[in-house]
């Protein structure tokens, strides 16, 4: 089995390595704009051995934010994304581009629209607030129009020097509230059965491909599992993972969870509710963490490797490339993840804790990370200067039993 240090051709894309720089959202897009931090952040994940790293979640318009400090793709955009991608390139890696559009998961004080939109009528929580708490289902015209705002901004980020794109059809976002069934209940041809729940995801996938040079890499993010009961489920991974490879996506990132019914589904381990509560900067937010925080933000017990069981079942059913993500810390991992098949890996919190891992791995310096699954990284990205290992940047100080107890995912012992 090959290496996970060898090279790998995606589409037309030479990768050094087999390894990708997950996309996590950065906190480093001050007023929607490229800032020189998220430069070098993803220049210092580059210099440190990935074959690619991905830009997290810049929206396809103005209205696909989910807050107002994101990026959302202009030409006016281009120079600073061609940036960096040129940092990123000098030190001999690639650049995605995560794409998306956030539907009705919106608390952006700068929406145009009365109310954000999705695929049926909705209760936005995130946005209650800020005085938006419902959100509007969306028209056929609506859905045309994003799907043209996904192909302009596909073709941007190629002006700007990234070698792919990474449509976002995971985590609960717009294209992800379509496929899931708990939050599309349409009655027309884009709801009801999952073909038509997936018809306006996979008609995006496409026109963005025929939108772009056949050699340019075109990824797709999907939910393995939503992580909630009535939800899109396993089965409709695996269906929805034949269907985007007959609609030409280049590979598959494999994740899961529903950032608004259950965000840490994806992340594992402990959950930072004081750390997020201190570094939330609005008042009315802060009160709503304490709130409802442990209702949404529900704790899961670490594994390694731990979506590895739900992606066999992909890996079974399609012949294209899948990227393996979660919970991938140690050298081993990523011989494991080329035995089972997978053609690249995605590393996201133990690359913010060591930049340089891979180049470690590759000289035998290191054979695991030192992250361990406290996510206080994820807390770490509203604070200013933006995502960063909280455990490397500052001595954390002493933990008090009852942040034990808030951090504890269910089942584990003291």
């Amino acid at each position: 089995m090959t290496s996970p240090f060898a090279p790998f051709q995606l589409a037309g894309l030479g990768l050094r390595n087999r390894i990708v720089k997950a996309a996590t959202f950065e906190g480093m897009s001050h007023a929607g704009e490229v800032t020189p931090a998220l430069v070098r952040h993803h220049r210092d994940i580059a210099a440190g051995g990935v074959a690619m790293t991905t830009v997290a979640y810049c929206a396809v318009a103005p209205d696909g934010r989910t807050f107002r400090d994101q990026l959302h793709m202009r030409p006016a955009l281009v120079p600073g994304l061609r940036g960096l991608t040129d940092a990123v390139h000098r030190e001999g890696a690639a650049a995605a581009l995560q794409l998306g559009h956030c539907g009705f998961f919106c608390n952006n004080p700068e929406l145009t629209r009365r109310r954000p939109f999705g695929p049926s009528r909705a209760l936005n929580l995130l946005g209650a607030l800020s005085g938006r708490p419902l959100a509007d289902a969306m028209t056929a015209d609506d859905i045309d129009e994003v799907t043209q705002q996904f192909v302009s901004a596909a073709r941007l980020a190629r002006e700007a020097g990234f070698d792919a794109v990474e449509l976002h059809l995971g985590h609960g976002y717009l294209l992800s509230q379509f496929l899931s069934p708990a939050t599309n209940r349409r009655r027309d041809q884009y709801g009801g059965s999952a073909s038509a729940r997936a018809s306006f995801p996979l008609a995006v996938v496409e026109r963005v491909r025929d939108a772009l040079p056949p050699g340019f890499p075109v990824l797709a993010k999907v939910n393995l599992r939503d992580g909630f009961r009535g939800g899109f489920e396993l089965a409709d991974s695996v269906q929805l993972a034949g269907w985007l490879a007959a609609r030409g996506a280049d590979a598959l990132v494999l994740s899961g969870g529903f950032v608004s019914r259950d965000a840490f589904y994806l992340f594992r381990g402990e959950r930072p509710l004081r750390a997020m509560i201190a570094a939330e900067r609005s008042v009315p937010q802060k009160l709503a963490l304490a709130l409802f925080g442990p209702l949404v933000i529900r704790a899961h017990p670490f594994e390694p490797m731990y979506f590895l069981p739900l992606a066999r079942e992909v890996r079974k059913a399609v012949t294209i490339p899948l990227v393996l993500l979660g919970g991938i810390t140690a050298l081993e991992h990523l011989h494991t993840a080329r035995r089972e098949g997978f053609e690249l890996m995605a590393m996201a919190r133990a690359l913010i804790h060591d930049p340089a891992l891979i180049a470690r791995y590759q000289a035998g310096e290191a054979s695991t990370s030192g992250c361990i699954p406290c996510n206080r990284c994820v807390a770490e990205m509203d604070r200013p200067g933006g995502v960063r290992c909280a455990r490397v940047a500052v001595e954390l100080p002493a933990r008090t039993p009852e942040d034990q107890a808030i951090d504890r995912p269910p089942g584990r012992a003291p």
